[in-house]
C-alpha cells in the first residue's frame, strides 16, 4: 500500500530539518547548518547570513564571514541553477561532480564567441592555476587568464550590463563548479576570487544518486520536476535519474498533493501534528525556493504578492503556520535597521509577539538593533 502523504505532515517535516521550528543549539558549525540547506543562496551575502542565523541560536553574520574567510569551512561558489551559493567545503566533491553532470545547452552566444571543448578547459585551467594562493578581482583575474592562454580569451564579446566582457568568463560558473574559482573577501568594494580546498570530485553517478536523496529528505516529497525546477535541469533528465534511483531502492514512492512523489528509501516518517509559529525568510531562502508544491506554500493572494511571475526569492517572506502569509523588507542606517513587514492577513497578538521576537533575532544576526514596522512594503522585488 502507498503511504499518503499531507502537507501539514511534509510542511513539519521539512521545517523541522531546517530548523525552523527549533533553532539548532548554539555551537553547531555554520557549515552544518548550511548543509542541511542544501547551500545557502548568496547573491546577496547579507541575505545567505539571515538564512543561516535564523537557523541557528546565537549565530551573527560574523561568525558566517569567519566560517567562508577564516577557517574556510564555507565556500562562496556557483552552486544550484548556476546562482552564487554557500556550500559547505567538505561537501565540494559532490556538489563539483552532481552539478558538472547536469545536461546543459549550447548556450546563448553565437558559436564564433561561444567558448567550448578544449579551449573551455583551457581557460578553466588557467582560471585555477592563476587563483591558486591568491585573492585577484576580476580585472586581475582577467590579466592573468589571458596571459596563461591567448588573446583570443581577452576578446571583448559578451553582452553584460550595457558593456562587453571578455570571452574567458562566460565559463566562469564552471571553473566554480570545478573547483577552480570561489569567491574571496571583498577588497574595499571590489569582489575578489580565490581557489577553493583542492578536493577530488566523486564519481558522477555516486554524486547524483547522494544528491537526489539529500534533497528528499530535505524537501521530499517530491517529483522529479520538483528536483528539476530547482536545480533548473531538465525534466526528461530528472525523471531518467529518479527511475534509476527506484530501481536500485534508493528512493521510495508516495502519494502527495494529489499524485505519485518521491522519498529517500526508508525515510516515510512524518509528524502528525500542525506546524505553528511565525518566522521570517529572507530573499531567496533555500527554504522559499525548494519546498514544493509552491501554490500550496504561497496560498491565495500570497501567490501574486510574495511571488514574481511565479518565480519563489524575489521578496523576503513571511512565514505564519508553514505557509506563506507577507513579504517584508530591511532598511538599514548604521547600527540600527527598520524591517517592515506586510501581513495578508490579521495576525494574533501572540503572532505579532513572535513576530517582534523574529525581528529582534534578524537585527542580531546582522549585528543592529531592529525596529518592526507593521505595513506595506513599497520596494519592489528583489529591491
Amino acid at each position: 500500500m502507498t503511504v499518503k502523504i499531507t502537507w501539514t505532515g511534509a510542511s513539519a517535516r521539512r521545517l523541522e530539518r531546517q530548523s525552523l521550528i527549533v533553532p539548532a543549539a548554539a555551537g553547531t558549525p555554520v557549515a552544518e547548518v548550511v548543509g542541511a540547506m542544501l547551500g545557502a543562496h548568496a547573491q546577496v551575502l547579507s541575505a545567505a547570513e539571515v538564512s543561516v542565523g535564523v537557523r541557528t541560536d546565537g549565530v551573527t553574520r560574523a561568525d558566517v564571514r569567519a566560517a567562508l574567510w577564516e577557517d574556510r569551512s564555507l565556500v562562496k561558489t556557483y552552486g544550484p541553477r548556476g546562482t552564487l551559493h554557500l556550500l559547505p567545503a567538505a561537501e565540494l566533491p559532490m556538489w563539483s561532480a552532481a552539478l558538472g553532470a547536469i545536461p546543459t545547452g549550447a548556450g546563448p552566444f553565437a558559436s564564433d564567441v561561444r567558448l567550448s571543448g578544449a579551449r573551455a578547459d583551457e581557460v578553466v585551467a588557467a582560471i585555477g592555476d592563476a587563483l591558486d594562493g591568491a585573492c585577484l578581482t576580476i580585472d586581475e583575474l582577467s590579466d592573468a587568464v589571458v596571459a596563461r592562454t591567448g588573446p583570443w580569451a581577452g576578446d571583448l564579446v559578451m553582452p553584460a550590463f550595457q558593456t562587453m566582457w571578455p570571452r574567458w568568463r562566460q565559463v566562469m560558473h564552471r571553473a566554480g563548479q570545478r573547483g577552480a574559482l570561489s569567491f574571496g573577501p571583498n577588497r574595499g568594494r571590489k569582489v575578489t576570487y580565490t581557489r577553493p580546498p583542492r578536493f577530488e570530485p566523486l564519481p558522477a553517478d555516486a554524486a547524483l544518486g547522494t544528491l537526489v536523496r539529500r534533497y528528499l529528505r530535505a524537501y521530499g516529497p517530491a517529483t522529479p520536476a520538483h528536483f528539476a525546477k530547482w536545480l533548473a535541469a531538465p525534466r526528461g533528465w530528472a525523471r531518467e535519474l529518479f527511475a534509476s534511483a527506484a530501481s536500485a531502492g534508493e528512493i521510495d514512492e508516495v502519494e502527495f498533493a494529489g499524485g505519485p512523489a518521491w522519498v529517500a528509501a526508508g525515510d516515510t516518517g512524518f509528524p502528525a501534528g500542525p506546524v505553528r509559529g511565525v518566522r521570517l525568510l529572507p530573499y531567496f531562502d533555500a527554504y522559499a525556493i525548494a519546498a514544493q508544491p509552491r501554490e500550496t506554500l504561497f496560498p491565495g493572494t500570497a501567490y501574486e504578492r510574495a511571488l514574481a511571475g511565479g518565480q519563489a526569492g524575489n521578496y523576503p517572506v513571511l512565514l505564519v503556520d508553514g505557509v506563506v502569509a507577507g513579504v517584508w523588507h530591511q532598511r538599514r542606517q548604521g547600527r540600527r535597521t527598520t524591517v517592515t513587514v506586510e501581513p495578508l492577513g490579521r495576525l494574533t497578538a501572540a503572532q505579532t509577539r513572535e513576530l517582534a521576537a523574529q525581528v529582534s533575532r534578524v537585527g542580531e544576526v546582522l549585528e543592529a538593533k531592529a525596529e518592526l514596522v507593521i505595513g506595506e512594503v513599497t520596494a519592489g522585488a528583489h529591491a
